[in-house]
């Protein structure tokens, strides 16, 4: 089994987050809602493992937390209430088998380079349920984004793993449940903002999205242009204005969890 690529932040991921890290940290706030959905998924386990933690979104669902991340510049700005996250690839857990009673992974696995490799992993460690809050690849073109950026959700779709390849992968008994996203959600990724358009006018709210660095600065102007322009004519509004009320959105997140 070969080691992942680092990338120049010394993450195994795509994305490079030392120049992304402040906007994720200030518009990539934990929603209550979907921990609670973490937190059931997990069950009463009392040993978690959390691959590819990061900056410990989370983490408070769950009691006796190890984190595990290689990117140093998401793992600094863990608080001191967090423990600290072991550098470490998910392909490569420093662990032995059986050690944890559940293990998550929570809006990483698009940024691992051996994902099948890592999920084994993750399985092999873990006793109990694996659970993995990710996108569906099939259903992430279906938001309204797709008119305006297309180039953005067909790079996010490219970069997800299907939902069956992570089922493959984790094996033993699974289950796949949409995870309904509330209009105020406070966890700025892009369908976050489904029923408000003009989040996604503001240039940081963008880049705590990792989908929006693949993409040129031609594509983010032709989308803040004609977005501004269909917001200021009611356009938006007339073909997507019921979104601004609508309780909660069921787009492509999805919690994959797995036990043996």
């Amino acid at each position: 089994m070969t080691a992942p690529a680092r990338t120049q932040d010394g993450s195994a991921g795509d994305v490079d987050y030392s120049a992304a890290g402040s906007a994720h940290s200030a518009y990539r706030r934990p929603d209550e809602r979907i921990a609670r959905l973490i937190a059931e998924a997990l069950g009463n386990a009392r040993t978690v493992l959390n691959v590819g933690a990061g900056a410990g979104s989370y983490e408070s669902v769950a009691r006796g937390v190890t984190a595990v991340g290689p990117s140093e510049s998401i793992r600094a700005p863990r608080t001191a209430r967090l423990p600290t996250a072991i550098d470490a690839a998910a392909e490569h857990l420093p662990f032995a088998e059986g050690e944890f009673e559940a293990a998550m992974t929570l809006f990483a696995v698009h940024q691992w380079s051996g994902v099948q490799a890592a999920l084994r992993e993750m399985r092999r460690v873990t006793r109990g349920p694996v659970v993995i809050l990710t996108c569906d690849p099939t259903r992430v073109r279906d938001f309204w984004l797709y008119r305006y950026a297309p180039e953005v959700l067909d790079a996010e779709a490219r970069r997800y793993p299907t939902v069956e390849q992570l089922a493959s992968a984790l094996g033993g008994t699974g289950s796949v449940q949409s995870v309904p996203i509330p209009l105020d959600c406070t966890d700025g990724f892009n369908e976050a903002y489904y029923g408000r358009p003009e989040m996604l006018l503001d240039p940081a709210a963008r880049q705590a999205c990792s989908a929006w660095s693949f993409v040129d600065d031609g594509v983010r102007e032709r989308f803040d242009e004609s977005l501004r322009r269909d917001l200021e004519t009611g356009a938006w509004d007339e073909e997507f204005g019921h979104l601004r009320c609508q309780a909660a959105y069921e787009g492509s997140l999805v919690i994959v969890r797995a036990t043996p």
